[in-house]
């Protein structure tokens, strides 16, 4: 039997949640840009000029869809390192104060992300 295993095991449980996560942001990253350039396609092949002015955008769309990849990347490079480091920290049997690191960080990161998603919604449904 594998030494402290169910501290191995919660460590990678964890740290396949946040892979799970990165995983979601950069497909609803890549969502978001495709999204805006399919409508930005749709928008210069319909004749009437009212609803393409409706449907075109600044490219934002784009530039948000870039930055949740990277986010997304960011995450995941994250996750990894702390997985790694708690890893060791779990086979070293010493004994050390549990701090909130990477996972405190990671949140934050998380929470920033959706504030920013909140205000390009808001910026597109205000006009």
């Amino acid at each position: 039997m594998i030494k402290q295993f169910s501290d191995h095991a919660a460590n990678e449980r964890t740290y396949l949640a946040w892979l799970r996560t990165g995983i979601a942001i950069i497909a609803f990253g890549f969502l978001i840009e495709r999204f805006d350039l399919f409508l930005n396609v749709v928008s210069h092949q319909l004749t009437d000029h009212d609803v393409a002015a409706r449907l075109q955008h600044s490219g934002s769309g784009i530039v948000l869809g870039l930055v949740l990849v990277f986010v997304g990347i960011v995450v995941i490079g994250t996750a990894t390192l702390r997985f790694l480091k708690l890893r060791k920290k779990i086979a070293s049997e010493s004994e050390e104060a549990f701090g909130p690191g990477t996972d405190l960080y990671l949140g934050l990161l998380m929470t920033l992300m959706g504030l920013f998603i909140f205000v390009y919604l808001l910026h597109l449904v205000l006009g």
